[in-house]
C-alpha cells in the first residue's frame, strides 16, 4: 500500500493534443513519457521521486493499453540493467531512482550501458536528493554523468520545461547513441503548474515485438576489443553529436538583456531561486524577466564552450550558481575561459558557499555581495556601498535554548518494542557491536535507544559486521529491514554470512512494506497485489541460502518474547549465522489502511471498537520505564495536584493508536499495573448503552464518596 494514491490524478494522462494538463511535476513527467512513445518504464522507489514510481504504478492500466511495460525493479541496479533493452532494439525506455545512493548501486550497469551505447532512447530520471530536506549523505549525481560519459539534463523547475526536457532527452539519446540523465530535485518533482498536452503515442516497437525479432551487434557488447573502441567512440563521435544537438535545439536558455557588465550562469534547477533572489533586489519580476543577463544551463553535462565563452565576452564578472560540491561546472568554465583568453572575473564558491543547499536567503546574500563588488549601481541605494550596514536579519543563537528534535519512530511503530527488548538484553548481557542499516530502524541510533554503530548501505548491515567474524565472548548483532533484505541483503549480507560461517546475529525487521520509501509492496508483503507476486516469507528465503538457526516472531509488541529470542541467539552454543525475523505491520500504513474502513463502518452505523490506553495516576509510581524503553511520542509526564506526590507520573495523549507497546515494555522491564486499556465503542448496542449508564452512576457515586472522605490541605 503506497503512501499516496494517484488513482484520480492519473486520469489526466489520457488527455489529448491541445488540452491543458494541470498537476505536479511527477505527473507531468509521466505524461511526457507517454507522449514520447516510451516502450518500457522501470525504477526503484526512493525519495524524492518515490511518488513518481507510485504514479507509474497507478497508471499501469493506462500504460498497458498503450503497449507500455512497467517493471517494478528490485533495486537501482536492476532498473538500470533494464535499459539493456535499448542497446540493440529501437525501443525507448525510462527508469527512475534516487540520486547518488541509487546511482551508486546502479553504477556497474550504468558503466556498461554507457560504454556500449544505445540504439533506442534511454532516459534515467534521477531524483537529486540534496539539501536540508534530504535523508542521505550529501553528494551530487553530476560526478556519475562525468565518469560514465552520459549527458545530464537539469531543466528549469516548471512543467513546460520538464516535459520538454523529457522529449529532448529521448531525442538526444537517440541522436548520440548515449543514455541521458534527467535530474529533478524535490521542488521539481512536486511543483504544480500547467502545459498544453500532446497525444499519447503507442511505442514504435513494443517489447513483445522486440522479443519476437531478436537483434544483436557484437560491437555493442562490452568485451575486448569492442570495449577499447567505446572510449574513442564517446569522444570522437558521441560527444560532438551531443554538442551539435544541444546547440541546434538551443537547450540552454538566455534570459535578461543581451549584454551587461555582469552575468549569472546557473543550473536549470536553480533558475527559480535565482530569479526570486533577483526579484527581492528589484532586478527581476515574477515572470522571470531579469535586468541581469542569465545563462541557464538546462544541460549541465556536456557544457558548450562556445555558448559560455560568448556569454562571458565583454563582462567584468560572472557568477556561477552551482549547488553542491565539488564545483565541477565552475572548474570547467574557468578552464574554457582560460583557453579562450578571457579576462572576465569568475566567481562562484566564495561568494556562495561551497556546500549546503542554495536557499533563497543564501542566494540573496551571495548576489548582494557579488553586485556590491562588481555592479553596485544595480543595487538599491541602501545596498550599494561596500561598507553599507548589513540589512540581513541577525538570527539569534538558539543552541541550548531549543531542544534537539532528532528523527524518531512513529506513534505505535512496531519497531520500538524490538529495540526496547534489545536494551533489556544489553542490561543483562552487556553492550554488543550493533551494525545498523538504511531504513526506519536506523532511528534506533537516536535517544532513547542509542543503539547502532554504523550504517553502510541498503541491506548491508550484516555485511558491515563481517569483519567481526572472529572468536570472542560476544557476538555481533546486525539489523536490516525487509526492504533492504530484498534489495541487497539476501545475497550480499545473509548469503555472505552463510558462506563465511559468520557466528553473528542478524535481525530482519519485517513491517510488510518498503516502509521508509513510502509503503510500497515487496516480495514478503502480506497484502494481495493484483499485479505483483507477494507473500513470500523471509524465513524461507534465508533457509534457502543455508541458514540453519532461524526464528520467526509474528508480533513484535511481545517485548518479553523479543527479549528472550535475542538472548537465545546471543548465548546459544550453535554456530553459524542466526537470523531472527521480527514481523508486525507498519503502523503508519496500517492506519492508512484501516482508518477509511473504520470511518465508513461508523458512518454506516456498524459497531466498531477502538482501543486506547491510559495510565492510572493513582497507581503510577513515576518509574517511567514505559517512556525510557519505548520513547513513544504519545507518552509524556504530568504533575499531580496531590502535594504528597511531587514526582510527575506518566500520561498518554490523544495521539495514542492503541498498540499497547508502553504497557508491554513496562511489564517486561518492571511489573507495572498502572496501564489500562479502554475500548471506545461506536454505535453500541442497546444493552451496552444501558450497562455504560449503570457503570457511570456507580463510578460517580464511588468518586463522590471518596472525595467526601479525602483529607484536604489548605494552601
Amino acid at each position: 500500500m503506497a503512501e499516496r494514491s494517484f488513482a484520480k490524478e492519473v486520469e489526466q494522462l489520457k488527455i489529448g493534443a491541445g488540452q491543458e494538463f494541470r498537476g505536479e511535476g511527477i505527473l507531468a513527467i509521466t505524461k511526457a513519457l507517454l507522449q514520447c512513445g516510451v516502450s518500457y518504464v522501470g525504477g526503484y522507489q526512493g525519495a524524492p521521486i518515490s511518488h513518481l514510481m507510485d504514479v507509474l504504478a497507478d497508471a499501469e492500466e493506462i500504460m498497458s493499453d498503450l503497449g507500455v511495460h512497467l517493471e517494478a525493479s528490485a533495486s537501482e541496479a536492476a532498473a538500470c540493467a533494464t535499459l539493456a533493452a535499448s542497446v540493440h532494439y529501437p525501443v525507448r525506455g525510462a527508469v527512475a531512482w534516487k540520486s547518488t545512493v541509487g546511482t551508486n548501486v546502479a553504477s556497474d550497469a550504468l558503466a556498461n550501458l554507457a560504454s556500449g551505447g544505445v540504439k533506442g532512447g534511454a532516459l534515467i530520471i534521477v531524483g537529486e536528493d540534496y539539501g536540508e530536506g534530504s535523508s542521505i549523505m550529501q553528494e551530487r549525481s553530476h560526478s556519475f554523468a562525468m565518469k560514465s560519459q552520459v549527458w545530464l539534463l537539469d531543466p528549469r523547475p516548471n512543467l513546460e520545461s520538464i516535459v520538454k526536457a523529457v522529449e529532448d532527452g529521448f531525442d538526444l539519446s537517440e541522436a548520440t547513441n548515449t543514455p541521458v540523465m534527467l535530474e529533478v530535485r524535490i521542488r521539481s518533482c512536486h511543483v504544480h503548474g500547467r502545459f498544453i498536452a500532446k497525444d499519447n503515442q503507442r511505442p514504435k516497437m513494443t517489447m513483445a515485438e522486440a522479443l519476437e525479432n531478436p537483434q544483436r551487434d557484437t560491437a555493442r557488447i562490452v568485451l575486448p576489443p569492442a570495449s577499447f573502441m567505446h572510449e574513442h567512440e564517446k569522444v570522437k563521435a558521441r560527444w560532438p553529436k551531443a554538442v551539435e544537438f544541444i546547440k541546434t535545439r538551443k537547450l540552454n536558455e538566455h534570459f535578461g538583456p543581451a549584454d551587461g557588465k555582469v552575468g549569472i550562469i546557473c543550473q536549470g534547477g536553480m533558475f527559480n531561486g535565482v530569479v526570486r533572489a533577483l526579484q527581492r533586489l528589484g532586478l527581476a519580476d515574477l515572470y522571470g524577466r531579469s535586468d541581469v543577463p542569465i545563462h541557464c544551463l538546462n544541460v549541465t553535462y556536456p557544457l558548450i564552450d562556445d555558448e559560455i565563452v560568448a556569454f562571458c565576452a565583454g563582462k567584468d564578472a560572472v557568477l556561477i550558481v552551482e549547488e553542491g560540491q565539488p564545483e565541477h561546472i565552475e572548474q570547467a568554465v574557468g578552464a574554457m575561459l582560460y583557453k579562450a583568453g578571457g579576462t572576465v572575473k569568475l566567481e562562484g564558491k566564495g561568494m556562495l558557499p561551497m556546500a549546503g543547499e542554495y536557499t533563497g536567503t543564501v542566494m540573496l546574500q551571495g548576489f548582494t555581495d557579488f553586485l556590491r563588488a562588481y555592479a553596485p549601481e544595480l543595487l538599491p541605494d541602501q545596498e550599494r556601498a561596500p561598507n553599507a550596514p548589513d540589512a540581513r536579519a541577525e538570527l539569534p543563537d538558539l543552541n541550548g535554548k531549543v531542544p534537539m528534535r532528532p528523527p524518531g519512530f512513529c506513534t505505535g511503530c512496531p519497531e520500538r518494542p524490538i529495540f526496547a527488548a534489545m536494551k533489556m538484553v544489553e542490561q543483562d548481557l552487556g553492550m554488543h557491536h550493533i551494525a545498523a542499516d538504511i531504513g526506519c530502524h536506523l532511528f534506533s541510533s537516536m535517544p532513547p535507544f542509542n543503539l547502532g554503530a554504523t550504517t553502510m548501505g541498503y541491506g548491508l548491515g550484516p555485511a558491515s559486521a563481517s569483519a567481526f567474524n572472529v572468536k570472542a565472548k560476544k557476538r555481533p548483532i546486525s539489523v536490516m529491514g525487509d526492504g533492504g533484505f530484498w534489495h541487497n541483503g539476501l545475497a550480499t549480507s545473509v548469503g555472505n554470512a552463510v558462506f563465511n560461517q559468520q557466528d553473528g546475529v542478524i535481525l530482519v525487521v519485517d513491517n510488510y512494506y518498503s516502509a521508509a520509501t513510502g509503503g510500497q509492496d515487496i516480495l514478503s508483503s502480506r497484502a494481495t497485489n493484483k499485479s505483483r507476486s507477494t507473500k513470500h516469507p523471509i524465513t524461507e528465503a534465508v533457509r534457502g541460502v543455508g541458514v540453519k538457526w532461524v526464528r520467526q516472531i509474528d508480533r513484535t509488541y511481545d517485548v518479553g518474547k523479543m527479549r528472550d529470542t535475542l538472548t537465545e541467539a546471543l548465548t546459544t552454543t550453535e554456530t553459524g549465522p542466526k537470523v531472527i525475523v521480527a514481523s508486525s505491520e507498519c503502523m503508519l500504513n496500517r492506519q492508512r489502511r484501516e482508518k477509511p474502513l473504520v470511518a465508513a463502518a461508523i458512518k454506516d452505523g456498524k459497531r466498531t471498537v477502538k482501543p486506547r490506553f491510559g495510565v492510572d495516576e493513582d497507581v503510577c509510581t513515576g518509574d517511567h520505564a514505559c517512556i525510557r524503553l519505548s520513547g513513544c511520542p504519545s507518552l509524556s509526564v504530568k504533575t499531580l495536584d496531590d502535594p504528597l506526590r511531587d514526582d510527575p507520573v506518566a500520561a498518554i495523549d490523544s495521539s495514542c493508536v492503541g498498540c499497547g507497546n508502553c504497557g508491554e515494555v513496562a511489564e517486561a522491564a518492571v511489573l507495572c499495573p498502572s496501564f489500562y486499556q479502554a475500548d471506545i465503542v461506536h454505535n453500541p448496542r442497546g444493552l451496552e448503552t444501558r450497562l455504560a449508564r449503570w457503570r457511570g452512576r456507580v463510578i460517580g457515586w464511588l468518586q463522590r464518596r471518596r472525595d467526601a472522605r479525602r483529607l484536604v490541605f489548605a494552601r
